[in-house]
């Protein structure tokens, strides 16, 4: 995909649905991985994250839901295809999975808004700058739960141009 980015990094309307189906199969990784951890991680110093990566869920939902309108505005269809879940039998293990996705997520969504822009599609950009928000607000949840500074994403390389294997140990098989 990047080779076939215009010069400045404009995409093009198809190649943005194609980025945007890959950001929704992210938001459909959050979702499960939100689901599966807030249920699997035990231990009283977890209580407190456990509640809050259900409400992540919620959150993620949100965000893919509006991933799709986008989408679809811009004519394309929306993926059904989810990124890989990693799991764990680890809490601190399931939090780093997490971190990881999100740091890949912010990565990506800004570069969306810039995108958007580019195309000049303005009010799209808006939709996404409050995903990210959102997803800087995990990331900081994430974060504190593993007592770090949230990672500087802008200085982390992304994994490869078509978005696939992102963080380390991004694989699994949840089903």
């Amino acid at each position: 995909m990047a080779d076939e980015q215009k010069s400045g990094g404009q995409v093009s309307r198809a190649q943005l649905i194609e980025l945007l189906n890959e950001d929704l199969a992210r938001e459909y990784q959050a979702i499960i991985a939100y689901v599966v951890y807030s249920q699997a991680i035990k231990g009283a110093e977890y209580m407190a994250i456990a509640k809050e990566l259900e409400k992540h869920a919620g959150e993620e939902l949100e965000h893919a839901l509006t991933v799709s309108k986008l989408i679809d505005y811009l004519g394309g269809e929306p993926t059904v295809t989810t990124k890989p879940v990693k799991t764990s039998e680890k809490a601190e293990d399931m939090l780093r999975f997490d971190l990881d996705n999100e740091n890949e997520t912010v990565r990506n969504y800004r570069e969306r808004v810039r995108q958007c822009e580019a195309l000049g599609e303005f009010a799209m950009a808006e939709h996404l700058r409050e995903i990210l928000k959102q997803e800087q607000e995990h990331q900081i949840d994430l974060a504190t739960a593993l007592g770090e500074n949230v990672p500087d994403v802008s200085k982390m390389k992304t994994q490869n141009p078509k978005g696939e294997g992102q963080g380390e140990g991004r694989s699994s098989n949840i089903h």
